[in-house]
């Protein structure tokens, strides 16, 4: 089987090389039946990627230790579970779900454009191609999932400790799959520029694409940033690790190119800022992949050092090098249909919400590259932590929250004076409210006291907005409030959807803004019996135990939990040590509530009988987690295809 899985990518590679090549000599030559072939040449190459991922699956299912992948990241004694999901668990795996998913993106590619963009198709063809084979070609002559041991061994090395976590499935998958389906709108973006075709026929077929792009990349982010905090024990969900910042780049600046083409769209501005976006967008997402993948960053994410980075440091230089000339020769042909009338106007709020998205994006990239860049000029590594990105994108995602509550109480083209008042009273009046009495009611951090006015003012906008839409409906249609709100959602999917997601923002945003401004934290050294006080919680310690499993030995405490006097429950956070392992593993334990999480971390038992803990209380978590729910269904509703029957 394994020699199956490798025959496959060798093939697949000479598919994907043939992919690249003959759909842009047959539109050199005119030779329709060329092209043709080359998009069945990447049918081809995906269908024996496919073959090598069931492969890999197999000797995975089957735990095939001669394979020394399997070997590396598999044991008898873990679950078929975690087993199959050791397929991303390696460099090599890993490459081959890329692959594996960008084949399967492709075909839907090609599905969806079988009868039109014919324009556009053969240069789209040929640059899914030539990055399938990139990938393809790693994994035949650097990074091989299929090697086999010199020496068989009876027994596998397991899956680290870290792994085996649900986040394992609701992490890497998607923000690997978002990496690759930003392939899609940038191949279409490059084929706009060769083609001379640059009006709105490239931005149609690539909406959703974006979308799909933008959405699994921001799940991977979110289920990361989830994974981190009920796994790594240290009582936080974002650590500006270089891998995290990898994921977020991409991020940041797709969201603009999303925001930005509605302009290019309505008004034939921005065309030549959209392409820079979408150029940018696929290379950090590539960066993303360098990062994770070569060991060049030190990351508790990133995989060992491994010969990838010089191939993907080329594949990224040639990728921005060939995109951005082309993007220069076709220039003269890309001048906006309409200039800014006013500064005053929505046209105007995409703007400064683009420059701020991309300001932060540069910030992240800044402080992520900066270790490299001093020691290429010092011959030291000098990290940058967690304080510089806070001081500094800190105060940019304020504004960027502002502008996103401005943005639909301004018209386009031009907003007079009277609107302005009318649009803004209300919105403004409750936000500052809002501030006032939170103000009053003891949140007096003055950074903590903006952040939630400009939340409150962002909400009361968008209500406004959308209410007022749903009331005009309702008089002109003589339907009911119901009847009315949905209509007028399906009438305009892109709209509402990018409403409801903009309320998830919301919704995180007040999350990240309590837990950052009013997290509690305490350690203490207990004997059983002894309590410990936090915030409104008691805490007494109970006894600790020890038991053994199949694959690991289980240290474990158990806390009962009061409040006012009152019984909550109990908490019994752990401490693992694997068979494979020696360094110990943190189960912590969580309380979670609308209010608050109480966090707790078990530090081990001390030869005197003793435990010690770490104990946090982390405000408004909960509500990060639900703004996630928000996200996925106003994406959903953005995503979902126009229906004639809603406009009816």
């Amino acid at each position: 089987m394994a020699d199956l899985g490798y025959a496959a990518l060798v093939i697949a590679l000479a598919a994907a090389a043939f992919a690249t090549v003959a759909p842009l000599v047959g539109l050199r030559w005119r030779l329709p039946a060329l092209i043709d072939s080359g998009r069945s040449a990447l049918w081809a190459a995906a269908s024996l990627v496919s073959v090598a991922g069931l492969s890999l699956l197999y000797l995975l299912a089957t735990r095939d230790f001669k394979t020394q992948y399997v070997y590396q990241y598999t044991s008898s004694d873990m679950s078929m579970l975690y087993t199959l999901a050791a397929f991303w668990a390696g460099n090599a795996g890993s490459l081959l779900f890329w692959a594996w998913t960008l084949g399967l993106c492709a075909v839907v590619m090609l599905i969806q454009n079988r009868n039109k963009n014919q324009a556009l198709m053969p240069y789209v063809t040929a640059i899914v191609a030539v990055t399938m084979g990139f990938f393809v070609g790693m994994m035949v002559f650097v990074s091989n999932p299929f090697d086999q041991m010199v020496f068989p061994q009876a027994e596998g090395e397991g899956l680290n400790p870290l792994l085996e976590n649900m986040g394992m499935f609701l992490h890497p998958p998607p923000q690997l799959l978002g990496y690759m389906a930003f392939t899609i709108p940038f191949a279409f973006a490059v084929a706009a520029l060769a083609t001379g075709r640059l009006g709105d026929e490239w931005i149609q077929s690539i909406r959703r694409w974006t979308i799909f792009a933008w959405l699994t990349l921001g799940v991977g982010i979110l289920a990361g940033a989830q994974w981190a905090y009920v796994e790594l024990g240290w009582g936080g969900y974002m650590g500006w690790d270089p891998v995290e910042n990898a994921a977020l780049m991409p991020w940041l600046v797709g969201t603009a190119f999303l925001h930005s083409i509605m302009v290019q769209r309505r008004r034939g501005m921005l065309k030549v800022w959209n392409m820079m976006l979408i150029i940018f967008t696929f290379n950090l997402s590539i960066l993303g992949t360098l990062l994770t993948r070569s060991g060049i960053l030190s990351s508790v994410h990133s995989f060992s050092q491994s010969g990838l980075g010089p191939l993907f440091v080329a594949f990224i230089a040639v990728a921005m090098t060939g995109s951005l000339a082309l993007l220069y020769y076709r220039m003269p042909k890309l001048r906006a249909e309409h200039e800014l009338d006013y500064w005053v106007s929505r046209e105007s709020t995409f703007l400064v919400n683009n420059l701020v998205l991309v300001g932060i994006a540069f910030a992240v990239f800044w402080g992520t590259m900066f270790p490299i860049i001093t020691e290429a000029v010092r011959g030291v590594k000098i990290t940058v932590g967690p304080p510089f990105y806070n001081q500094v994108t800190g105060p940019l995602f304020l504004i960027l929250l502002l502008v996103m509550g401005i943005c639909p109480l301004i018209g386009w083209r031009h907003a007079s004076k009277d609107n302005l008042v009318r649009n803004f009273l209300y919105p403004v009046a409750f936000g500052v409210a809002a501030g006032i009495i939170l103000f009053l009611l003891g949140v007096r951090k003055p950074a903590a006291t903006i952040s939630f006015a400009v939340l409150a003012f962002v909400t009361a906008g968008i209500l406004r907005d959308w209410s007022r839409a749903v009331r005009a409906r309702r008089q002109m249609r003589a339907e009911g409030w119901l009847r009315a709100f949905l209509r007028l959602t399906g009438s305009n999917r892109p709209r509402y959807g990018g409403y409801i997601v903009h309320l998830s923002v919301v919704v995180m945003a007040l999350g990240i803004t309590g837990s950052m401004f009013y997290p509690l934290e305490t350690t203490a050294t207990l004997n059983p019996g002894e309590t410990v006080s936090i915030g409104r919680y008691v805490l007494k310690f109970e006894g600790a135990s020890e038991y053994q499993t199949q694959s690991k030995q289980v240290l474990a405490s158990t806390l009962t939990v009061y409040t006012g006097g009152d019984y909550l429950g109990t908490v019994t956070p752990e401490r693992y040590i694997h068979r494979n392992h020696d360094n110990p593993v943190t189960e912590v334990a969580i309380r979670s509530t609308l209010k608050e999480d109480l966090y707790v971390i078990y530090g081990g038992k001390n030869p005197d009988g003793t435990a010690t803990f770490k104990f946090k209380v982390n405000p408004m978590v909960m509500w990060i987690w639900i703004g996630w729910g928000v996200m996925l269904l106003g994406s959903a509703v953005a995503f979902w295809p126009e229906m004639k029957r809603w406009t009816a």
